[in-house]
């Protein structure tokens, strides 16, 4: 069992508890949230919405419930009773006071829409994704290979309890199934949604064409784009948009698909082992699924927006991953070998003559040991992604227990 381990996100949110009433913690089931709520916030009392005697308090009497439950308090799963959200609106109105309430919850599908519809202005929210190799790393856990890594996956309890992906992934799959898609009607069996995410972990790096899902799967077009919208704003996966800004070339526009943890991934494909993983035929795509998440993860662990997108051509002149910063580009290719070729640096030579952008920061990331720069390019090992990722503006340590 873990005794302490060191969530990035714990270094903005209390901040931001003193300048809004409410903070939200949204992210994939067993992610962390209620831990770190807890942990940040241990003066406020704890309330789960998931209880069912809870939940029926909640949902038929908002406004009594949240007089027994008063500030500051930490509502863990709120998107269980919908109802107090309008609630909630009109107390932090009343009061103006900030660090009311922390919100917690795994279906963004509910949560987004209610936000929106009354909290909006009123709330910080932050996405908690699992585990960094930064986070990892901080709890002295560290890898000598992807594969390891990419086995064992980013859930926290997997760390705490030491669980191997087989103890966990089987429980794991079937409480989301359950939980979170058995009351959705766009989701009626859950045997074909399990086989649906199968099929999505076979296609994790690469670009994503739902015809190909709906024909095998013998589903409607529709049924596969609603199911791959409620896997990600679950949490579950990104789609990595395409780059096509002020360019008047013939590109790609399907969107890359990635698990934002590759241990999900790697298990739904049926790998238990590094050796496994070393002869699959997906390993590059797998190494592309870790390396692309990672940076993801660390992005929205400091709150920062998403402008990452990939960039391809009909022609196949393509760089992984991009940055839009400010309307500067930052190229990063992503390669599952050891030696370094300078065929890697075609993609983002390319692309950085197309787009005018030849001093553009660019980066190789690769299994290799040692980091270096040749011809303007940033070499770096898959362990040693800081300088892809902005440094935080946050600068306190927050040490929690796991």
């Amino acid at each position: 069992m873990l005794d302490m381990i060191t969530r990035t996100l714990g270094l903005i949110l209390p901040e931001m508890s003193k300048k809004y009433p409410i903070v939200g913690i949204m992210g994939p089931r067993q992610s962390g949230k209620t831990t770190l709520a807890k942990a940040l916030f241990p003066d406020y009392s704890y309330v789960s919405i998931e209880s069912p005697d809870t939940r029926k308090e909640a949902i038929n009497d908002p406004r009594s419930f949240l007089s027994v439950h008063k500030p500051p308090v930490i509502f863990d799963e709120l998107q269980n009773a919908p109802e107090i959200f309008s609630y909630l609106q009109e107390i932090v109105d009343t009061s103006g006071k900030t660090g009311q309430y922390v919100i917690t919850g795994s279906q963004n599908f509910v949560l987004n829409e209610k936000i929106s519809q009354t909290l909006a202005g009123r709330i910080y929210l932050a996405q908690l994704p699992t585990l960094t190799l930064t986070e990892l790393a901080g709890a002295n856990i560290t890898y000598d290979n992807w594969e390891d890594y990419a086995i064992k996956g980013s859930y926290p309890r997997v760390y705490d309890k030491d669980l191997t992906p087989e103890q966990w992934y089987p429980g794991y799959i079937q409480t989301y199934l359950e939980r979170d898609m058995r009351d959705l009607k766009n989701v009626a069996d859950l045997i074909q949604f399990q086989t649906f995410m199968g099929f999505c972990a076979g296609r994790g790096g690469q670009e994503l064409v739902i015809t190909s899902i709906a024909d095998q799967m013998g589903l409607s077009h529709n049924t596969i784009k609603a199911w791959l919208g409620l896997l990600e704003i679950s949490q579950l996966v990104h789609l990595l948009g395409p780059y096509y800004k002020n360019l008047n070339k013939r590109l790609v526009k399907m969107p890359k698909l990635y698990f934002m943890d590759t241990g999900l991934m790697v298990y739904l494909l049926g790998i238990s082992t590094a050796d496994q993983l070393r002869q699959h035929p997906l390993r590059g795509s797998i190494f592309e699924n870790l390396v692309a998440s990672e940076i993801l993860k660390s992005k929205a662990n400091l709150g920062q927006m998403d402008r990452s997108y990939y960039i391809r051509d009909r022609n196949g002149n393509e760089v992984d991953y991009v940055e839009d910063r400010a309307g500067e580009l930052v190229f990063t290719e992503i390669k599952a070998s050891k030696t370094f070729s300078m065929d890697f640096l075609r993609g983002i030579n390319y692309w950085k003559d197309i787009t005018g952008m030849k001093e553009a920061k660019s980066f190789v990331v690769y299994t290799g040991e040692g980091n270096k720069s040749t011809k303007g390019t940033n070499i770096v090992n898959w362990k040693e992604l800081d300088p892809i990722i902005k440094p935080p503006v946050w600068k306190r340590s927050n040490k929690l227990s796991n």
